[in-house]
């Protein structure tokens, strides 16, 4: 029963940081695209500027990352995904704070970048 317990505790955790790595392609996406369709053609900015969307976004990220990557280290006690996602996570909570453009891109996409290899990190460490 226990071993069973495990395993889909594992099987879920494993989803979750998953999750994350298509979150975080989602999010460095959904800035290269508002880079390219806001400023390249002046289209959507409305939408794909709209502050709303980081917020929901950083919440995702933090919810999704945070839980996975603390149970990642209890579970195979490496901290370094966990560091390394919580410094993504920080760059991602930075670029709220300074204003659309490209310093918001760098600060977003480096944050993804590293949350998402924390996330892939963390699955190597546990399979």
């Amino acid at each position: 029963m226990a071993h069973a317990m495990r395993s889909a505790f594992v099987l879920i955790r494993n989803r979750l940081d998953r999750l994350g790595v298509v979150l975080s392609g989602l999010c460095a996406l959904h800035c290269l695209a508002g880079l390219l369709l806001v400023t390249g053609l002046g289209l959507g900015g409305e939408v794909l500027l709209a502050p709303a969307i980081h917020r929901v976004g950083l919440a995702l990220a933090v919810l999704v990352g945070a839980a996975t990557l603390a149970i990642g280290v209890a579970r195979h006690g490496d901290p370094r995904p966990l560091q390394v996602g919580l410094i993504g996570i920080a760059l991602m909570a930075l670029a709220l704070f300074v204003g659309h453009g490209s310093a918001e891109a760098v600060l977003t996409i480096g944050g993804v970048t590293l949350l998402g290899w924390a996330h892939i990190r963390n699955l190597r460490q546990t399979n």
